[in-house]
This record gives structure tokens, sequence and C-alpha cells, in this order.
């Protein structure tokens, strides 16, 4: 149990309660706000999926779900991580808002900003934890300015 705490599990199980409850939401949801909003939340829902999809495949073998790097892993400043430091996880609150505007669900608008809390502490432990194992993540963070939207957050 304390390498999964010192892995980060928690931040881990947190996600994973947060998507459920925002699953629930949008499966139980019988809201409509119009079709502005339908509109912008299909196109922010589109960018969150293809900022993330772009994250995953630069992030490649890197990948894992706990927020300590691999053994193994090389520091990836390519593709979307030369824009912002944590794009899949920027991709998913942006998938999350896009998702509950669209479905004109305040709730799940409500649990999206949970998630973008969540995400900006898993990343702030995720690059505790980066700047430890590569030394050239410091400049690297000072470089690219945005942690997880570009030109947002």
């Amino acid at each position: 149990m304390r390498e999964f705490s010192e892995r980060g599990g928690w931040w881990v199980v947190a996600q994973i309660v947060l998507f459920l409850l925002l699953g629930i939401l949008w499966w139980t949801w019988d809201g409509h706000w119009g079709p502005v909003a339908v509109a912008a939340g299909l196109a922010i829902a589109t960018g969150g999926a293809l900022q993330a999809l772009w994250g995953l495949l630069a992030l490649g073998g890197n990948l894992t779900p706990y927020p300590s790097p691999k053994h193994g892993a090389e520091l990836i400043e390519r593709g979307p991580y030369r824009l912002v430091r944590h794009p899949i996880y920027g991709g998913l609150v942006l998938g999350a808002a896009g998702i509950s505007l669209l479905d004109g669900n305040a709730g799940g608008l409500t649990v999206t900003l949970g998630l973008l809390v969540l995400f900006v502490g898993k990343s702030e432990f995720e690059e505790e934890r980066l700047l430890a194992r590569f030394p050239a993540y410091g400049e690297y963070r000072a470089r690219v300015r945005w942690r997880l939207i570009p030109l947002l957050v």
C-alpha cells in the first residue's frame, strides 16, 4: 500500500471517482441549453479529445496512470508537450466540460471544475517526481508556461 501511495495511487482513485460521477450525471441528466451550447460543447469536447489523443500518442510507452514516471521513461518535449506540460489531463478536462455543456448539465460542469482542481494537484505531485528524475525538467517547465490547457491553465 505504501508503494501505491508513493506512486500517487490516491490521485488515480480520486480521478476514477470523479469520472464515475460524471458518467452518472451524463447518463441520468435530461437537460438542454439550446443549439449554441450544443455547438460550443461539441467543439470543446472535440478539441479536448484531440489534445488528449495527441498527448497519448506523443507519450507512447511512457504512459502510466500514476503521476510518477515509469522506470526507464524519457522526458517528452515533442508534440503537444511543446505547448502544455500535461496535455492529457487538459484534454480530459476540456472533454468533460464540452460533454457537460453539450448535455446542458450544470452538475457535470461542477464536477468538471472538481476534475480541473484534481488535475492541477495531480500535476504538481507529478512535477515534483519529474524534477527528481529528470534534471532538465526545471528548464522545460520554465519554457512551457501552460500546465493543462494552452492559453488558459
